[in-house]
């Protein structure tokens, strides 16, 4: 019989998809569990049911110089830690563990000293923590992702220089992680391509020197902790001057980082912005970097908490036309220019295929323009605002909505969702349902009203009865 070669084997190994097989591989002789180990702790080392013996694994790898300190410091491991020798450099094929699986690992060792009537410290539980860290961060290189979630400085243990260097996603929460620690990883660390920063309510050098050594950082994302009279001057600066590279930007909330950086991000393609809501200085100053600001390749829009539709509006008309989704989130009863953004869309966005937003009573007529020009929309959400009209504007717009989705949507439009705000009559609600037997409406939703409900069991009853004939494959309208 023909011997298959280290690197056919190899990728066969690599294709098979689950645990059990490859256990069954593990077994057959030295050579395949010598090509298989790496694989089946690179893949599962973190699974739950694992968890325990991977955990005591784990440990037995620790240095001795390491055993000893823990045994110096009163933290006892298990005799068959210290007397269990690996086979293999099991850290080495391992993911870079999170900080939830550090803390599952010093709690299973510090369980099992409760049990023995030992008193759990504080320090004792950190010095394993550093010493199980130290561990990963020597054995395994060349790692791609990292959250960051802990005091521990991982810059500055031995061999990160060599773990560290090609990081392509880091993820940082800067209640744990202090500005030396950052300025370290700073020099080890400059290919990054994409960067989570949690909780930042200050300008730390350590964290500027980061960003400001990145080569081609395309991703960005923000999530302050927004403390009044407190901003991040610096910090603002230096994402100005990756500009040139950023593609994506997530930010929120709005308030602890001046947004004149926006102005500089002219490659931007994709924008989330999320906040709270609240009227203050901070969302002035945001819609005015806004709408002065140019994406002209921007794909892809979501605000959520923002009256930011004439700023939106704005910024669309100056891009490209490559556009393929807008998700707005806004509980403001005051917002305003809604209409202003669909015209927008209507004239910029021919590529669009997801559209969630508000629209008011007289925006209705702003609607035909959309559907004729976006005919590519697959996923249509409109949203209304949430209270009583005593001047009864509401009381047509939900069967002329209805009505010009019956007659120009296209055959792509396959999901739909309306406000709950808005009366429909039964002779229109069922109208629009026969215009859609040509196209089969994957899902309609009406959304609920808090203040008023308008939509009555013969709605229902309707609905019911497309489905069944096929017309609509699922509504929640079948559920209330």
């Amino acid at each position: 019989m023909t011997k298959l070669s280290i690197d056919c084997l190899n990728l066969i190994f690599n294709e098979l998809q689950d645990r059990n097989s490859l256990h069954s591989c593990l077994l057959v002789n030295r050579e395949w569990c010598r090509l298989v180990v790496p694989i089946l702790w690179k893949e599962y080392s973190w699974q739950k049911y694992l968890q325990k013996k991977i955990f005591y694994t784990i440990l037995s790898c620790l240095q001795s110089s390491s055993k000893q300190l823990l045994s110096d410091n009163d933290i006892e491991l298990s005799s068959t830690i210290h007397l269990k020798s690996p086979l293999f450099n099991y850290i080495s094929f391992c993911k870079f563990p999170g900080a939830k699986i550090i803390d599952n690992i010093v709690e299973m060792v510090f369980e099992e000293e409760f049990n023995k009537g030992k008193v759990n410290k504080k320090n004792k539980r950190n010095l394993l923590e550093q010493e199980l860290y130290k561990l990963f961060v020597s054995q395994c290189k060349n790692i791609k992702e990292l959250n960051w979630k802990t005091l521990q400085p991982l810059s500055l243990f031995s061999g990160a220089s060599t773990c560290f260097s090609q990081l392509y996603s880091l993820n940082i929460d800067i209640d744990f992680v202090n500005s030396n620690a950052l300025y370290e990883m700073s020099q080890i660390c400059k290919n990054l391509n994409k960067l989570i920063i949690d909780n930042c309510s200050q300008d730390l050098p350590g964290l500027i020197s980061l960003i400001e050594a990145q080569r081609n950082l395309k991703s960005i994302l923000i999530y302050p902790n927004v403390k009044k009279g407190v901003t991040c001057k610096e910090l603002s600066k230096a994402l100005a001057k990756k500009g040139a590279t950023i593609n994506d930007l997530h930010l929120g909330p709005i308030g602890a980082i001046p947004p004149s950086f926006l102005t500089s991000f002219i490659k931007l393609k994709n924008i989330t912005i999320n906040d709270g809501g609240n009227i203050r200085d901070e969302i002035k100053d945001f819609q005015h970097h806004l709408a002065i600001s140019e994406f002209p390749d921007l794909q892809t829009i979501t605000f959520a908490g923002l009256s930011c539709f004439k700023e939106l509006a704005m910024l669309i008309e100056k891009t490209k036309g490559n556009i393929s989704e807008i998700c707005t989130y806004n509980s403001n009863r005051a917002t305003e220019n809604t209409g202003m953004l669909i015209k927008a869309i209507a004239n910029k966005c021919p590529k669009i295929k997801y559209l969630h937003i508000y629209i008011e009573p007289k925006d209705s007529i702003h609607i035909k323009s959309l559907l004729l020009n976006c005919r590519q929309l697959k996923v249509l959400n409109f949203y209304g605002f949430d209270f009583i009209n005593e001047n009864n504007d509401n009381e047509d717009v939900g069967d002329e909505l209805l009505d010009i989705l019956a007659k120009f949507s296209a055959i792509s439009l396959r999901k739909i969702a309306l406000s709950g705000s808005w009366k429909y009559s039964i002779d229109i609600f069922e109208r629009f349902f026969e215009s859609c037997r040509n196209r089969t409406l994957s899902y309609f939703a009406i959304f609920p009203n808090d203040v008023r409900n308008y939509i009555t069991d013969d709605h229902k009853a309707i609905v019911r009865k497309y489905i069944k004939e096929g017309v609509i494959i699922s509504s929640n309208l079948n559920h209330l």
